[in-house]
């Protein structure tokens, strides 16, 4: 009976051990889980004022900005008071982005953007390699299938030979309708004829076609209803949005551009991104003529990505911004 007593007891005792450090980990758990969450968002509001700070000294939106730099957002963070560790902040232009839903022309929204299918289409044979096509992933196949997607005449015939309509998507296993309207995620991209995974998200270390895509960019047009313009900053665009914007025959000139933006002397950099042709002044671009509708030199869209740690957690939010001037105080918000 004594021995008994005894395992019972050691058992309860045990169990209590149990509970009581489960309560205590789950406990610590939730404290840091907080802290994160209130670091990160720490940093998201350091990306604001950043942001805000820029469109006070400058109207026009580049690679050579503080917001643009890892160094100057650290020395920004710095200046903050954490306890708990500093966050790691970084800011990108969406509007360097290829913008989708300006393949078609909002806000009537049934015919091809003849500017954007044109870069669309330089920018898939790029990105493509030509050992890689099939009849569905032609550059033209995922082009017209994209345009059906946005597009809002569902009944209408599929544009060209290779589009989709709702009626190929209800034959799928997995059967759902077009979209028959702009793009409110990216995710969306891999539910449309041609566009796989692979081709989205990238393989083998090279970046997907998702990496310089965007949804966002909307504006507004007439009557008050929406738009998408489409054009690209090009001060922030990345190499193969560069490559993409230029007339075919200079595509190669892309890395020119690409690193005149950023070429520096005495740690400043010392070239003018403010003019709309600067680009012509990159080594062997007197030439090239850039389609002005396509390209701009700044930007009120951001998205701020802030990662915070603590012990063996980490935690990451992203938000994307957009500045906004107050009529009534000229502030920017």
């Amino acid at each position: 009976m004594t021995l008994t007593i005894i395992t019972l007891i050691m058992v309860t005792a045990l169990e209590l051990h149990r509970r009581v450090r489960t309560a205590v980990l789950t406990s610590d758990t939730d404290r840091n889980r907080l802290i994160l969450e209130q670091v990160a968002a720490s940093g998201i509001h350091a990306g604001m004022a950043l942001l805000i700070r820029d469109k006070e000294d400058s109207d026009i939106d580049s690679v050579q900005e503080d917001w643009a730099n890892k160094e100057k957002i650290d020395e920004l963070l710095m200046e903050m008071p954490f306890d708990y560790g500093i966050p790691e902040v970084t800011i990108i232009d969406e509007l360097g982005k290829i913008q989708a839903n300006a393949l078609v022309q909002f806000p009537d929204g049934r015919q091809f953007n003849e500017v954007q299918r044109k870069l669309w289409e330089h920018f898939l044979n790029l990105a493509i390699s030509a050992l890689e096509r099939t009849e569905d992933t032609e550059p033209t196949a995922i082009i017209n299938s994209i345009k059906d997607w946005l597009d809002a005449g569902d009944d209408d015939a599929t544009t060209g030979l290779s589009g989709a309509e709702s009626d190929y998507y209800m034959d799928l296993e997995e059967a759902y309708p077009a979209k028959n309207g702009p793009l409110t995620h990216l995710g969306e991209f891999t539910m449309i004829k041609g566009i796989s995974q692979e081709l989205f998200d990238g393989a083998g270390g090279v970046p997907g076609i998702g990496k310089y895509m965007t949804v966002l960019g909307m504006s507004v047009a007439q009557d008050n209803r929406f738009t998408y313009k489409g054009t690209i900053n090009i001060n922030t665009a990345d190499y193969p949005v560069i490559a993409a914007i230029l007339p075919v025959e200079d595509e190669f000139l892309a890395q020119a551009i690409y690193e005149y933006r950023e070429e520096m002397s005495d740690d400043k950099f010392i070239h003018d991104l403010s003019g709309q042709k600067w680009y012509q002044n990159a080594p062997g671009c007197s030439d090239v003529k850039i389609d002005p509708a396509l390209i701009m030199n700044k930007s009120d869209l951001f998205r701020i990505t802030s990662t915070a740690s603590l012990s063996d957690m980490k935690m990451s939010i992203s938000a994307v911004v957009q500045r906004i001037r107050i009529e009534k105080t000229g502030q920017w918000h």
